[in-house]
């Protein structure tokens, strides 16, 4: 269906572009200003391009050129374009941490699309956050919007063999501080690993958040795993600006296709993937923006019953190539079948069943059968509970060395990442693999925003004897290309008096995965002691945009949100200034 279908009176455009008095003047003549004719005006759907470009994001800094063939399709389909910059967030620049701004460019991107003339809207994502923040943000205002996400790099290549971003950088790094690497080795990595334009390869975050994007239905099959070089993402940017004039016309809803139906499919396709453990925090914000009841309990329910079926890096072994040449989200789609409600509804105006239904899976050993799994059900994100995380943390079990996931040892605590940095290359430290690494005050409202220091680079002195892996518990987030048995995102965390605050270096701590717990052997009188002399660490900042975090960030158990952010506010504009 074509803008010119629909009756004008009901396009939302119209409140500014069809009034005939000074209103429609002032928008009309500044939109011939830019040379545009006045046939552009005559009621056609105006669709929004929303563009998370940056130099600042490497990641989306091909973006550009995905924006001019969205503008081709939503053209050819009857439709005027409209573009506009977002703010973008860019992992490999941003201090301290990238999710201190997630809330920030969802914030933005609402009042930008409630503010102005459009119809609907195409987003366009790629790097960690500014996925999470786009569906964010179109939850919110809830007018019809569907997804682009920019495509991985292609393969890095190093001495013949395939290497992943993020994932290859840990172990090489590691390699150099343990002296197994040179730092000529490690600089021909460096000119090796990121070989064109995208985002990571690994299953990290972003191509966690692109294949969650495809499979909640606000992108079209097949966008989440393509290369972001090839000409076929070119293509289906076309084809996304195109159905965005359809969904102008049609007023199908995020809200009516982020329901709980979708979210659970999320989730299910997050533990078959191997997904990040960022993945858990997005989801829950999300949901919240969409009035979707969701927690952690669902997490971990619902990733005990789903083996690994993608092997990619961290978990496994390939890159985003071969899942998109085996067969991508809709391959997965049609291998996880009933596993999925597959009546769900998806930006595609059809259900995901069938997205999945004409699938091709071409490589048996990317995209795994049941009965073949990298890792048996369970094998995903698990949620920890006890008396050093009441609320919850989260652990990535198939990036962790089996023997830690039922494991007891005394703390070593840190007040902080840099405190533990400070140390860590001290071949006098007194750690042993035995012991848990504990730092502190990294989560949403003590860092400020929650960087990814969560996976701790071991102590070289334990580097330098061989072991690649122990117990680390904090606060923080990790990579979603990292690796490790790393506790993450205890809440409450210890900036606000959460138990994390009250551990002590000798105190000992106990993971049992199996049980699902997280204890610190520790009596509750003496915690009670220890928090009566507990004092609470003095605010990150005083003024602007992280005093604003700061008061109003939720926990990490209910997806780091703003508390005022809840819930959809629907589309309707402001009163009109003139």
């Amino acid at each position: 269906m074509s803008g010119k279908d629909e009756p004008v009176s009901a396009r939302r455009s119209r409140a500014w572009l069809g009034d005939g008095g000074k209103n429609g003047f002032i928008a009309r003549h500044h939109l011939r200003q830019m040379g545009m004719a006045g046939r552009q005006f005559d009621g056609r759907p105006v669709i929004g391009i929303a563009n998370t470009w940056s130099e600042l994001t490497p990641c989306n800094a091909h973006l550009r050129s995905l924006a001019e063939a969205v503008r081709r399709g939503i053209q050819q389909a009857g439709g005027m374009a409209l573009e506009f910059p977002v703010l973008s967030l860019g992992e490999p620049f941003m201090r301290p941490s990238t999710m201190l701004y997630r809330n920030m460019m969802a914030m933005e991107l609402e009042e930008l699309i409630r503010a102005n003339p459009m119809d609907a809207v195409v987003v366009l994502t790629g790097c960690d956050k500014t996925t999470p923040a786009g569906l964010m943000g179109i939850a919110s205002v809830d007018l019809p919007a569907i997804m682009l996400t920019g495509g991985p790099m292609l393969n890095g290549r190093f001495r013949g063999k395939a290497v992943g971003s993020g994932t290859d950088i840990w172990r090489m790094s590691e390699g150099l501080r343990a002296g197994e690497v040179s730092q000529s080795e490690f600089t021909e990595f460096e000119s090796c690993l990121n070989r064109s334009a995208g985002h990571c390869m690994t299953m990290g975050t972003a191509s966690t958040m692109a294949s969650i994007a495809e499979v909640l239905g606000m992108q079209l099959p097949g966008a989440a795993a393509l290369p972001a070089v090839d000409s076929r993402r070119v293509a289906l940017a076309e084809d996304t600006g195109a159905r965005a004039v359809e969904l102008a016309d049609e007023g199908l809803r995020p809200s009516q296709i982020m329901t709980r139906e979708a979210f659970e499919n999320a989730l299910v396709a997050n533990a078959a993937i191997g997904g990040s453990t960022n993945a858990v925090l997005h989801l829950l914000a999300i949901a919240g923006r969409c009035g979707v009841p969701l927690t952690l309990d669902d997490v971990d329910a619902i990733g005990r019953e789903i083996p690994l079926l993608v092997d990619l890096m961290p978990s496994g072994k390939f890159l985003m190539e071969e899942f998109a040449y085996a067969g991508g989200v809709p391959g997965l789609v049609q291998r996880l079948g009933d596993r999925l409600h597959g009546d769900a509804i998806t930006v595609t105006g059809s259900s995901i069943r069938e997205a999945g239904r004409n699938a091709r899976i071409d490589d048996d050993e990317v995209i795994r059968a049941w009965d073949n799994p990298v890792q048996p059900a369970g094998s995903g994100t698990a949620v920890v509970r006890g008396n050093l995380a009441p609320n919850g943390a989260v652990l990535k079990i198939s990036a962790a060395e089996p023997r830690l996931l039922r494991h007891e040892g005394p703390a070593l605590v840190f007040d902080s990442i840099e405190d533990y940095q400070a140390v860590c290359e001290d071949d006098l430290l007194d750690v042993t693999e035995d012991t848990v690494l504990v730092v502190r005050n990294c989560g949403p409202r003590g860092y400020p925003g929650m960087p990814e220091v969560g996976n701790l680079p071991l102590p070289r002195k334990l580097l330098k004897q061989g072991i690649r892996d122990m117990l680390r518990i904090s606060d923080a987030r990790m990579s979603g290309t990292a690796y490790g048995a790393c506790i993450l995102h205890v809440a409450p965390e210890s900036a606000v008096g959460g138990p994390l605050a009250l551990v002590r270096t000798g105190d000992v701590i106990a993971l049992d995965v199996d049980e699902r717990s997280l204890e610190m052997r520790v009596s509750d009188e003496v915690l009670a002691q220890r928090r009566a002399e507990w004092v609470a660490p003095a605010p990150p900042s005083d003024r602007g945009w992280t005093r604003l975090y700061a008061e109003h960030v939720q926990q990490a158990d209910t997806g780091a949100d703003f508390d005022f952010l809840l819930g959809s506010s629907g589309s309707l504009p402001g009163r009109a200034a003139f």
